[in-house]
């Protein structure tokens, strides 16, 4: 410490020096009394350094200090005397040692947040301003933190009376200038520099302080709530709970009070649990939802929900046995609670939910100590509403990434607008927003296909529908063989009629026609012979329950097929998903993609999206590059999931090359980009048409399963993707297989060829041994 401590009682003494010459009488024999007392031990005026013999004049000290620590106020102040910026205490008021007693063996109080190096620089502080003549504040409340008997913790703030003290310079002691505070005012943190500037041990602080402490945990409890609500980071945390519950024991000064909360939909007229932040609620007791007026009385439905005003039940029991097991005492009950407190958070007349306090112990909360709840309550609808705010974005942020994303790499351009669009507003201007464009980019786009899907989906329904058309067909000779009903015979024929059209080929108004069918003239029969003929029901209950309460028909093979496909979907826009977040760090591009029967993305890159970062064509080599990789993986994460899938697609694999640069515009009606102009047009049908090509002078589809197909139109785009690819053969990606052909025309457009490269396959991620799309087909049979 920059002060060396000498203990002394001179400016004590002295004041009793002046008062033995007093008029008054009792005043100046007191005076007489304590300066008989020093007279036999000469070492409290001259002091000592010596800490050990505080315990030698423990009584001369206690008598000398009588004044200060009256015996009359003794079993209520909280008083000691003390060295300053030390936990040193020898004389105390019985107050003190009695709240020091109830906690516990060997406790002993220590000041709050003693930071290393702090109180060096406190002494510092002290002696620049008492001694030099700085007027420096640094000053900061300083506290005891001190269990009850219970364990409640209690906060007591500390007040120094350092009338008694005074500062005197060492022979270490060094002049200070204005320059050298200055430089230790820009380095508070400096504890070397503070060393240096007044070393440990330059002066002497010769004396005692008399410390005043005040118990202030009402006070610092209502802060700590305060400071718990508003710090938002925290109340995700999981000690969030458990510290608020704290807060609330010292708060309340009971041990066992526990804290919940339970929130109120309006829409509903229901109380909702608070997810996933270890906030519990003891009028739900681990129920998703109940309505308000099943999990309250009437009475206190009126208090929260209509008034918004504290309902306080002193005794559960009692109160459960008058409703004769009316909620909320009878879920109370069944948790032990024997008193609670339920206070109604509500913000502008509306009630946004429900402050629960409780305990296990019966009175102990009740409609008197309520009224405690009326210095934090502000504090707790103020956390409340921004919750409720966050709550209220994160759905937005939601919303929009999963239903009308704006993807990061512009949400640049669209603050910039919305801004514009609230300057407009205050102003009083006519806001609105403008159309975004992104001028000189460049265009990628790559799709992995389902195979021949429509094939599928319409094998899938056909197989259904036929099987649906048979277990009718089942039911309707059954009830015509019992009642010989012609009706039934003419139904029959006309199954059979729907069978044999849907047998060989699946036609676009089979589906609908069928489905009216069965739903106008089948339903009624079958629900006529449930009601009347007891045999003939079971055999309709038993069609039914082959049908899909969801599409009201036979769904079986279309379940699978739908499955399938969206079991494909996720785990392929996964890994392009997880990839991109790596991609944008290379350079910033937007990038969407959307599922269908299979998986297809754009990505636009160029300095207009980049917001001012510079745009260089390697960029874009780049990005193509990652592209043709992470399709090659995409691949690999299909076939090694077919053999899990309920219908084995195959996926067939494409990427556009496009070599001009394009504009962009977002289309505010539809919520997305589009390409803009009506020359950049011919990209989109190029886009559009492109799978279904033929390779020309031939019918063979360009797509193909086990290759990738890289459609082009410019030489310098086939050599680019080329030596891709010959890097990627050497990582295994590709064989030697490699063809170059040119596309029939398409319509409106013309002159395209594709490079179509075999793409190598893995058994699984870990094996280091490759396969050609045959040989894992091979391998997958084995």
């Amino acid at each position: 410490m920059p002060l060396k401590h000498l203990i002394s009682f001179e400016k004590l003494l002295g004041k009793y020096d002046e008062l033995k010459d007093s008029n008054d009488v009792l005043v100046a024999s007191r005076a007489k009394e304590v300066l008989k007392i020093e007279k036999k031990f000469p070492e409290l005026r001259k002091g000592f350094y010596d800490l050990s013999l505080l315990e030698k004049y423990k009584e001369p000290i206690s008598e000398i200090l009588q004044d200060s620590f009256s015996q009359v106020l003794s079993d209520n102040e909280i008083k000691v005397a003390s060295l300053p910026y030390y936990d040193l205490i020898f004389n105390s008021t019985k107050r003190f040692q009695k709240i020091v007693k109830e906690a516990g063996p060997g406790f002993e109080p220590t000041m709050r947040d003693q930071i290393e190096g702090f109180d060096y620089i406190m002494g510092c502080i002290v002696i620049l301003n008492f001694y030099y003549g700085f007027k420096l504040d640094m000053t900061r409340p300083m506290f005891y933190d001190i269990p009850d008997a219970n364990g409640v913790m209690h906060h007591y703030r500390i007040l120094y009376n350092a009338d008694f003290m005074d500062i005197m310079p060492t022979e270490k002691s060094k002049e200070i200038s204005q320059e050298d505070v200055d430089e230790l005012l820009e380095n508070p943190d400096d504890l070397k520099l503070w060393m240096d500037k007044i070393p440990p041990e330059s002066f002497i602080s010769k004396g005692f302080v008399i410390s005043n402490m005040f118990d202030v945990t009402a006070e610092h409890s209502i802060s700590e709530i305060k400071s718990e609500l508003i710090a938002s980071d925290k109340r995700g945390s999981d000690n969030f709970m458990s510290d608020l519950q704290e807060t609330f024991r010292s708060f309340f000064r009971l041990p066992d009070v526990k804290v919940g909360f339970v929130t109120y939909n309006n829409r509903d007229d229901q109380f909702e649990p608070v997810y996933g932040k270890g906030i519990a609620s003891f009028i739900l007791n681990g129920k998703d939802a109940q309505v308000c007026n099943e999990a309250l009385c009437q009475y206190s439905y009126r208090r929260l929900i209509k008034e918004n005003s504290y309902f306080a039940i002193s005794d559960v029991d009692k109160y459960e046995e008058k409703s004769e097991g009316m909620d909320p005492y009878k879920t109370l009950k069944k948790q032990g609670i024997k008193s609670a407190i339920f206070a109604p958070i509500a913000f502008e007349g509306e009630l946004l939910g429900v402050l629960e306090i409780v305990s296990e112990k019966k009175n102990v909360l009740n409609g008197v100590n309520a009224r405690k709840l009326d210095d934090v309550m502000p504090f707790i609808v103020s956390a409340v509403v921004r919750s409720k705010i966050e709550e209220e974005n994160l759905i937005d942020a939601i919303i929009q990434n999963e239903c009308t994303s704006v993807h990061s790499s512009v949400y640049w351009r669209f603050q910039e607008e919305a801004k514009y669009f609230i300057k407009d507003q205050l102003e009083g201007r006519q806001p609105s927003f403008k159309e975004i464009v992104f001028k000189d980019v460049y265009p990628l786009y790559g799709q992995i296909d389902i195979k021949d899907s429509s094939k599928a989906r319409n094998k899938a329904i056909q197989r259904d529908l036929m099987i649906q058309l048979s277990a009718i067909n089942e039911v309707l000779k059954e009830a015509f063989e019992k009642h010989k009903l012609p009706i039934y015979e003419e139904l029959i024929y006309r199954v059979n009629n729907h069978l044999d059209s849907i047998k060989e080929t699946l036609y676009t108004n089979s589906e609908q026609s069928i489905f009216d069918f069965v739903k106008q003239e089948i339903a009624p029969v079958f629900k006529h012979l449930k009601k009347f003929d007891k045999e003939l029901s079971e055999h309709v209950l038993l069609y039914e329950a082959q049908i899909d309460s969801g599409t009201e028909s036979y769904y079986d093979h279309r379940k699978n097929y739908d499955e399938s496909v969206m079991l494909i979907n996720k785990r392929l826009a996964s890994v392009i998903d997880g990839k991109q977040e790596d991609a944008q760090e290379m350079f910033p591009h937007y990038f969407e993609r959307y599922k269908t029967d299979g998986v297809e993305h754009n990505m636009y890159i160029g300095e207009s999206i980049s917001n001012k970062k510079e745009f260089d064509p390697l960029y874009l080599n780049n990005l193509r590059l990652w592209q043709l990789q992470v399709m090659c993986e995409m691949e690999n994460v299909h076939y090694s999931l077919k053999s899990e899938l309920p219908v084995q697609l195959d996926a067939t694999s494409l990427i556009l090359v496009y070599n001009t640069s394009l504009s962009i515009r977002f289309r505010m009606d539809e919520k997305q980009f589009d390409v803009d102009g009506t020359y950049n047009a011919r990209y989109e049908i190029i886009k559009k048409r492109i799978d279904k090509s033929y390779i020309k002078g031939t019918n063979e589809r360009l797509t193909q399963t086990g290759k990738m197909a890289i459609v082009y139109s410019q030489k310098k785009d086939e050599l680019e993707y080329l030596r891709y690819i010959k890097f990627l053969k050497s990582k295994g990606y590709f064989t030697d297989n490699i063809e170059i052909v040119e596309l029939e025309g398409l319509q409106g457009v013309s002159g395209l060829k594709a490079i179509r490269a075999e793409i190598l396959y893995k058994s699984d991620e870990s094996s280091e041994k490759t396969y050609t799309y045959d040989d894992l087909m091979e391998e997958l049979k084995d």
